[in-house]
């Protein structure tokens, strides 16, 4: 990934991607990165992580095994994503960040917990589900509280947006689901109606869900609540 860029000669807007005509929806930040993460990295980063490819993505072969798959858009430092594939080890996680830290410490927790079930890929997740992700072939997908973009003139800078919802639901089988949550109500409203307005998916509840047992509560998000502020899950079904 790049840097963040100024803005250019030509007058291209910041985050404009010149070979993919489109907004980047992330900054890559340096963040520190930890003496822990760093090892993570060097010794299990070459068993769990899978290089970027424009070419589809042998999910059998890259987990020795045929599993129900589920892919996460943006993991963080990846308590979650560690929490959640620790308690249902008969489902692949393909996590993708790009961020070094978050994947140094993920690798760290899977190192910890012993999983086995858990694939990190540092990339564009536009680029790794238009590349190397087959269509139909997901059981899932999971985005959990992207960077909202609060400022106005930055709303269209963000992920969920038509373009990336009709894309992982092409990417979901039959049957599979699409979660997504967020702690901003304006990005809630904004989600819902998106996902509301892809023909491919069919939501499970009126509007908002109740949080599904499976994702944990973040100590960022109960100190949230603590202080009284919203989080909103949806989860929609692929028809």
């Amino acid at each position: 990934m790049t840097e963040k860029k100024t803005p250019a000669a030509s007058g291209k807007p910041m985050f404009y991607d010149p070979t993919e005509h489109r907004i980047r929806s992330f900054v890559t930040r340096a963040g520190r990165l930890s003496t822990a993460q760093a090892r993570a990295i060097e010794t299990l980063g070459p068993q769990f992580c899978i290089p970027y490819a424009k070419a589809p993505l042998d999910v059998e072969g890259a987990f020795g095994r045929s599993a129900p798959t589920i892919f996460e858009i943006g993991f963080g430092m990846g308590e979650t994503t560690a929490k959640i594939a620790a308690g249902m080890p008969d489902k692949n996680f393909i996590g993708v960040e790009v961020h070094t830290p978050g994947v140094g410490s993920l690798l760290k927790l899977i190192g910890e917990l012993g999983l086995n079930n858990v694939r990190l890929i540092q990339h564009d997740a536009v680029e790794v589900l238009t590349h190397m992700i087959a269509p139909a072939s997901l059981a899932g997908a999971h985005v959990f509280f992207p960077d909202p973009w609060h400022k106005a003139r930055h709303n269209k800078r963000r992920l969920l947006q038509a373009p990336l919802v009709g894309l992982l639901a092409s990417r979901i089988a039959a049957g599979g689901y699409l979660h997504c949550a967020t702690d901003w109500q304006d990005y809630a409203e904004q989600m819902l109606a998106v996902l509301s307005a892809e023909p491919a998916l069919q939501n499970t509840t009126e509007d908002y869900a109740a949080r599904p047992d499976y994702r944990p509560v973040t100590k960022f998000e109960n100190r949230g609540l603590r202080l009284g502020h919203g989080v909103w899950d949806l989860v929609f079904k692929k028809r």
